[in-house]
């Protein structure tokens, strides 16, 4: 199960207590801050690409959308999500519970401007009923991600 990957992951740094799962769905954006008794803007959701045969996964503050202009100016290319059947397949969560943790060997990650603007932040924790707060230095060092990226717009 892929909370197991995560929770695995997050024990090496003994951090895996950290980890809260909830008795409802945290599956969206809303239904997390709902469970987490947070603001929207505040979740870290993570979306997933395709750039050639790689999965991407860019960590965006739960407020914010992809600008493709953007997108296209850093990834050389259009935006492309994954489809929901590959999702699990080429990163190891299933939609709903993606994360930037226990990701599959190959997968790239990025973190997203929109999320500086907060001291802690809630990514998912591989199911669609998990989360984990942590501040942006925690998000930089767990994430192993590869980059700042600014892909993104605020409402």
């Amino acid at each position: 199960m892929s909370i197991e990957r995560v929770r695995e992951h997050f024990r090496k740094y003994n951090m895996e207590e950290r980890i809260q799962e909830f008795d409802v769905s945290s599956a969206t954006v809303e239904l997390a801050a709902a469970a987490l008794n947070c603001e929207p803007c505040r979740i870290a959701k993570t979306l997933s690409f395709l750039t050639g045969d790689t999965a991407v996964l860019i960590v965006t503050a739960g407020d914010a959308k992809i600008d493709n202009p953007k997108y296209k100016a850093q990834f050389g290319m259009k935006a492309k999500m994954l489809a929901p059947d590959m999702v699990e397949t080429m990163v190891g969560h299933a939609v709903g519970g993606v994360c930037p943790f226990g990701v599959r060997e190959g997968t790239k990650v990025y973190l997203d401007a929109s999320l500086k603007r907060f001291e802690t932040v809630f990514p998912a924790c591989g199911s669609s009923n998990s989360a984990i707060e942590l501040t942006i230095e925690e998000l930089e060092t767990y994430s192993g991600f590869r980059e700042w990226v600014d892909v993104c717009k605020l409402p």
